[in-house]
């Protein structure tokens, strides 16, 4: 776990130079430093990307993209002023919340399918995984994370008991090792790796998020953005806000056309990707679920050191309180 920490601070450090250095948060700046991470959820994003959705509110917008491995990699850059607007599972979001770092959320992305697999016949629950198996998921704190933890209290009344085991791997890492029964025993993620997971010979489903971890409905991604941008920048603020919108109401209302503009980023088939779009529990929606739930239990379990009953706290304005239940 302690290398897992340090990997990620290595990674922050290195994103620093890798960006610039300097998101664009200074007074009337039209630049923009945008970072996300692999997979379906994200789908949004690449709309707003591909669509040139921040340009179209926001003349003369300057959009940097980047891509990192992990909620906690792309906390750190906005920590260190080298990335301005981040999409990350929840409790990554708490985790900065909790450090009073400056960040609330625009928008949520979606709800999706998430699970622990295996290859090991022999693994049905969490008491079968033996001290010697590794464990493959993005990061320390992330929401894979977040909800293996949740799991382990209810059926092993610890919520770190499998902690050591974790090895932090990017989504597409994670798969492909899992596939390959190499290096990790069991992986936990999210569309489209846990489609192709569970579509492979010899590979089973050990944890269901919402039927054995979380026991219910939740937001799987947010997008955020730090005090600094936002003060800075209202009107560019503004214009990420209504291309959020736009993106999620487009890919609901056409996901053939969605199908057909994220397949290439994706480097899958269009039928594919309209598979996985209509899947049932993928939904995109810019209303947040869950997050006091994950908030109370990562304060129990001691991942962060405070709670509140107020989700205004955790939101920017430009969400209507009454929708983020």
């Amino acid at each position: 776990m302690k290398k897992s920490f340090v990997l990620l601070v290595i990674v922050a450090v290195f994103s620093m130079f890798i960006f610039g250095g300097c998101a664009g948060s200074s007074p009337e700046s039209k630049k923009v430093v945008v970072a996300q991470q692999y997979g379906l959820g994200y789908a949004p994003i690449m709309v707003i990307q591909e669509k040139k959705l921040i340009e179209k509110y926001y003349e003369g917008a300057e959009v940097e993209w980047v891509q990192l491995g992990s909620g906690g990699a792309i906390r750190e850059a906005m920590a260190a002023g080298t990335v301005d607007i981040g999409s990350m599972g929840v409790p990554p979001f708490l985790i900065s919340w909790d450090k009073e770092l400056g960040f609330r959320v625009i928008s949520a992305l979606c709800r999706m399918p998430l699970g622990l697999q295996t290859y090991h016949e022999e693994i049905e629950t969490l008491g079968d995984i033996t001290p010697d198996m590794k464990i493959a998921l993005p990061s320390p704190g992330s929401i894979q994370h977040i909800l293996l933890s949740m799991a382990c209290e209810k059926q092993l009344g610890d919520p770190t008991a499998l902690d050591d085991q974790i090895i932090a791997m990017t989504h597409p890492d994670g798969a492909n090792a899992l596939i390959n029964k190499i290096e990790i025993d069991a992986h936990y993620t999210s569309p489209p790796y846990i489609f192709m997971e569970l579509e492979t010979e010899g590979i089973h489903q050990v944890l269901d998020a919402e039927e054995d971890c979380f026991e219910g409905p939740f937001t799987f991604l947010v997008t955020i953005s730090t005090e600094k941008f936002k003060e800075s920048n209202p009107e560019l603020f503004t214009a990420v806000a209504d291309a959020l919108d736009e993106a999620i109401v487009w890919i609901n209302e056409n996901p053939d056309e969605a199908s057909e503009l994220l397949a290439e980023g994706m480097d899958m088939e269009k039928d594919e990707v309209y598979k996985q779009l209509t899947w049932t529990g993928v939904e995109f929606s810019k209303n947040p679920e869950g997050m006091l739930e994950f908030l109370d239990f990562m304060k129990e379990s001691g991942y962060v050191a405070k709670t509140t009953d107020d989700v205004s706290e955790l939101i920017w304005d430009n969400l209507d309180y009454k929708e983020a239940n």
